[in-house]
């Protein structure tokens, strides 16, 4: 594997939620994202977008965006425009039963600011466009779990 994605191991993933159930399937989804074939990835990208952000976050969404930021950022990965758009779902999204887990997913996608304004200037013309709407999603960022207390 190498440096990219070398922390995941240290994530306990077995003990985090995603919308289907156990999160022990995301180490294999961020793996396919980041070496799969492009349809690998593909599947892979939408399958994690299904089960961390599209209805709800989770506490397994917190943990898996510093890898989302990471994979966005190296260049062989197939569709790191797809990624950031994943990372701005997230942003957008929340869970009503659980507001620290909203808050913790979007502190840690916000957290990845630097880097999306380093991939705004990427040479990609959709990893430039999909980082410069991350920016201004990052940039009007309210939410009442984020709020200060």
């Amino acid at each position: 594997m190498g440096t990219v994605l070398e922390g995941m191991r240290h994530v306990q993933w077995h003990e985090l939620r995603h919308a289907r159930g156990s999160a022990s399937q995301i180490p294999g989804m961020l793996s396919r994202i980041a070496w799969g074939d492009t349809r690998s990835a593909e599947d892979a990208l939408s399958d994690l977008g299904r089960w961390i952000a599209a209805l709800a976050v989770f506490d397994a969404t917190a943990a898996a965006v510093p890898f989302l930021w990471e994979l966005a950022a190296v260049d062989t990965v197939k569709d790191r425009a797809g990624v950031l758009g994943l990372l701005g779902t997230i942003l957008a999204h929340g869970h009503a039963h659980h507001p620290e887990w909203t808050r913790d997913a979007h502190l840690a996608v916000l957290a990845g600011r630097t880097t999306a304004e380093r991939l705004a200037a990427d040479g990609d013309p959709a990893v430039s466009a999909a980082a410069g709407e991350l920016l201004v999603a990052c940039g009007g960022h309210v939410c009442a779990a984020c709020s200060p207390r």
